[in-house]
C-alpha cells in the first residue's frame, strides 16, 4: 500500500461543544488523569529533591557522583513515562527530544552527552513543575466533580440520608429535608456538568501544551526532524519510483519482444515465402500476402496499444477527463466520471491519474465481479484526489510486485499517496492523493 500519512492525536482535536465532549473517551480520561495527578507531581518532588540533595551533600566523598549519574538517568525516566500518560490521557505524542547517544560502552562519555542535552534539563524543570501544577489542576477538578455530583444526585442523597440538605446557588440558599425539595438542585448539576467538561479540557489542553514545550523537542528541533523525516521519504519514494520505472522498461521490452516483434517477423517470412510462391504458384502467393497483411494490421494494434500504455495521446491532447471518460467507454461495467479540476495540472499528475484509473478498471475487470464503477477525480487543496470505486467482492490488497503496488511506486515517485480500502464482500474504495502546485 502507498504512504499514509497520520500520527498521535492532537490535543486540539478534543471536541468543544458539549455533547461531543460527554461521549469523548478523551475528554473523560483527561478528568481521571486530573483526578489522580497529584501523586505523580508528589513522588517526583519529594525523590527529585531527596535524591538530588543527597547526591550533592555526599559529592565531596566520590560517592555523590554515581548517585548524581543515577539521579539524571532516573529524572529522564520519569519524563519518558509523563510522555507516554500524555499521550494515554491527552491524546497528544510528545516526541522524543534527546540527542542520540555515543555508541559503545563507555557509561562516563553517555553520562556527558546525557548531561549536556537541553532537554535532560528541561524534563528535569516540567518534573519539579509538576506537583503545583498538578495541585492546581487536582483541586480545580476534584471541586468542580464533586460540586456537579452532589447537584446532580442531591435528591437520590437526602432520600437515602434521611437528614436535609443546604443547597446553595450563590447569594441564595436555602434548606431542603425531602427529595422533592432536591429536584431544583439538578438543572444547577447539570449546568456544572457543562461546566466541568469545559474546565476539564482547558486544563488538558493547557497541560499538554507544557508538556509538549517542556518535555518535547524545541522549534529548531522539530523542524529538523520533519527535514529528516521528510527527507527519508522522499529518498524512499524515489528508490521505488526508479524501481517502478526499471519494472515498466521490462514491461514495454517483454510487451515487443513477445508481441509485436514476433508479429512482424511472421510478416516478413510470409513476405519471403509469397515472393519465392509468386510465379510458381500465384494462389499460395495472394494467401501469403494477405495472411502477411493481418499479421502487420495485428502487430499496429498492439504497437498502438503499447503507446497508448505508455502515455496516451489523447491526454495529451484533450486532458484528464476526456482520457478517463476514453477508459470508462472501453471498460467492462458501466463507468460514472466526474472529473472537477479548475485547470490542467502538470503532466506528471495527469500521467499517474490516468494509469491508476486504468489498472483500477483493469481490475475490476479482471477479478471484481462487479456491475458497476465510479471514478471521481476532483481537486482537494493543493492535492489531486482520484477515487475509483466498485461494489464487487472485495478482498483487494496491495501485494509487492501487483498491479496495485505498482500504482503505490507510482504515486510516491511525486511524494503522493494510494490507499486502498477493500473489505472482503466490497465495496472497493482505491484511493490517490498527489499532491499538485497549480
Amino acid at each position: 500500500m502507498g504512504e499514509l500519512r497520520g500520527g498521535g492525536a492532537s490535543i486540539v482535536e478534543l471536541p468543544w461543544r458539549p455533547v461531543a465532549m460527554a461521549r469523548s473517551w478523551l475528554v473523560w480520561r483527561s478528568a481521571a488523569y486530573q483526578a489522580v495527578s497529584l501523586g505523580f507531581g508528589l513522588v517526583w518532588l519529594i525523590g527529585l529533591t531527596v535524591g538530588l540533595a543527597l547526591s550533592s551533600a555526599l559529592v565531596i566523598l566520590w560517592v555523590g557522583i554515581p548517585m548524581l549519574a543515577t539521579m539524571v538517568v532516573l529524572w529522564r525516566l520519569a519524563a519518558v513515562l509523563e510522555r507516554t500518560l500524555a499521550r494515554l490521557a491527552f491524546g497528544v505524542d510528545v516526541p522524543t527530544p534527546y540527542r542520540p547517544l555515543p555508541p559503545g560502552r563507555n557509561p562516563l562519555t553517555k553520562l556527558k552527552v546525557m548531561a549536556a542535552d537541553p532537554a535532560t534539563w528541561k524534563d528535569l524543570l516540567y518534573l519539579y513543575l509538576r506537583f503545583p501544577l498538578s495541585l492546581v489542576e487536582s483541586a480545580a477538578a476534584i471541586a468542580m466533580w464533586a460540586a456537579t455530583g452532589t447537584f446532580l444526585f442531591l435528591p437520590l442523597i437526602v432520600g437515602f440520608t434521611r437528614e436535609g440538605a443546604e443547597i446553595s446557588l450563590g447569594l441564595v440558599s436555602f434548606w431542603v429535608d425531602n427529595p422533592l425539595g432536591a429536584l431544583p438542585a439538578v438543572p444547577v448539576g447539570l449546568a456544572l456538568l457543562v461546566l466541568s467538561l469545559y474546565v476539564t479540557r482547558a486544563i488538558a489542553t493547557g497541560h499538554a501544551l507544557l508538556a509538549r514545550v517542556l518535555l518535547g523537542p524545541s522549534a529548531s528541533q522539530a523542524e529538523n526532524r520533519e527535514l529528516r523525516a521528510r527527507t527519508e521519504r522522499l529518498q524512499a519514494s524515489r528508490a521505488r519510483g526508479v524501481d517502478a520505472a526499471e519494472f515498466e522498461r521490462r514491461r514495454i521490452e517483454r510487451d515487443l519482444h513477445d508481441g509485436a516483434q514476433q508479429r512482424l517477423l511472421a510478416v516478413a517470412m510470409d513476405i519471403g515465402r509469397a515472393r519465392a510462391k509468386l510465379d510458381a504458384d500465384p494462389e499460395g502467393a495472394r494467401a501469403l500476402i494477405e495472411q502477411a497483411h493481418a499479421g502487420t494490421k495485428e502487430a499496429i494494434t498492439e504497437l498502438r496499444d503499447l503507446a497508448r500504455g505508455i502515455y496516451p495521446a489523447i491526454l495529451t491532447d484533450r486532458g484528464l477527463d476526456a482520457a478517463i471518460s476514453g477508459l470508462a467507454g472501453r471498460a467492462s461495467v458501466p463507468v460514472e466520471v466526474t472529473v472537477d479540476l479548475p485547470e490542467r495540472p502538470p503532466a506528471a499528475v495527469e500521467s499517474i491519474a490516468y494509469f491508476i484509473v486504468a489498472e483500477c478498471l483493469a481490475n475490476i475487470a479482471k477479478y471484481a465481479r462487479a456491475t458497476r464503477a465510479t471514478v471521481r477525480v476532483a481537486r482537494e487543496d493543493a492535492w489531486v484526489v482520484v477515487e475509483v470505486t466498485d461494489n464487487g467482492v472485495g478482498g483487494a490488497a496491495a501485494h509487492p510486485g501487483g498491479g496495485l503496488a505498482g500504482l503505490a511506486d507510482r504515486a510516491a515517485t511525486i511524494d503522493g499517496m494510494l490507499i486502498v480500502d477493500s473489505p472482503p464482500g466490497g465495496p472497493t474504495v482505491v484511493r490517490a492523493d498527489l499532491p499538485c502546485t497549480w
